[in-house]
């Protein structure tokens, strides 16, 4: 029975991912911004999705200061610094799936100090 009730869990949050991917749409201009979470770090990257490249990323395996919200705040900061470095300014934000809520929102908020616009 667990592992129905998981399997059943990310299959929900994979069908809201692609939900939220058929209505955002990074260009050039204004790739997107992607977020990962596992249940130990948080991932984030933005992505050309024209071209397929990744230009900036970042995850907090390296940060062992404060807990997870801190630690993605973080990675949100280090990530505006990556993409301000690469002269991007304004990006899409991709949730996937995940509810705007703790580490993610965490994230967002970290690279709005940052600098990014989204």
């Amino acid at each position: 029975m667990k592992t129905d009730r998981m399997k059943n869990k990310r299959n929900l949050r994979i069908r809201r991912q692609r939900r939220v991917r058929a209505k955002i749409q990074g260009v050039t201009k204004i790739p997107r911004l992607c977020v990962f979470r596992s249940l130990k770090y948080i991932y984030a990257q933005i992505i050309d999705e024209q071209t397929g490249k990744v230009l900036a990323a970042a995850d907090d395996r390296q940060i062992k200061k404060g807990n997870k919200t801190e630690r993605a705040q973080a990675v949100g900061s280090v990530l505006a610094e990556k993409a301000l470095a690469k002269k991007v300014k304004k990006v899409v934000f991709d949730r996937a799936g995940y509810q705007y809520h703790g580490r993610v929102k965490s994230l967002a908020d970290g690279a709005r100090a940052g600098g990014l616009e989204f």
